[in-house]
């Protein structure tokens, strides 16, 4: 397994960053890669279960793993097949604005191709 850390910093702020991440019917307005979230709870909450629908139409299993809504914190586990990801996202105030930190845990190749698209996302996840 291996572990690797992006971030992004914008002027959006915390608050409205951490919404974004808490209403899972806002992932696909800021993460590109992401066409639609199918599951049950509308709301980021531990053991939130479902699948992410990519703009490609494959469909990957999620559970919530944690949630901190206090820190702005949340761990979840992503399937696709045999391949599984762990994804840590915090959130915290930059300056007028905030930032944004993932911390990735899987199979080098996979984390090394999707590395792009979690970049864009974050990146925009951050901006007004």
């Amino acid at each position: 397994m291996t572990r690797m850390a992006l971030s992004a910093q914008g002027t959006a702020s915390p608050e409205t960053v951490w919404q974004r991440y808490a209403d899972v019917d806002q992932w696909a307005s800021w993460s590109p890669q992401i066409k639609a979230v199918h599951s049950a709870g509308r709301r980021l909450s531990p053991g939130l279960s479902g699948t992410v629908e990519s703009v490609a139409g494959i469909r990957a299993a999620f559970v919530v793993e944690a949630v901190d809504h206090d820190r702005r914190t949340w761990t979840w586990l992503v399937r696709l097949g045999r391949i599984q990801i762990r994804l840590h996202h915090e959130v915290r105030p930059k300056g007028r604005g905030s930032a944004t930190s993932l911390t990735m845990r899987g199979p080098r190749p996979v984390l090394l191709a999707y590395a792009p698209l979690a970049r864009l996302a974050l990146h925009r996840l951050v901006q007004p």
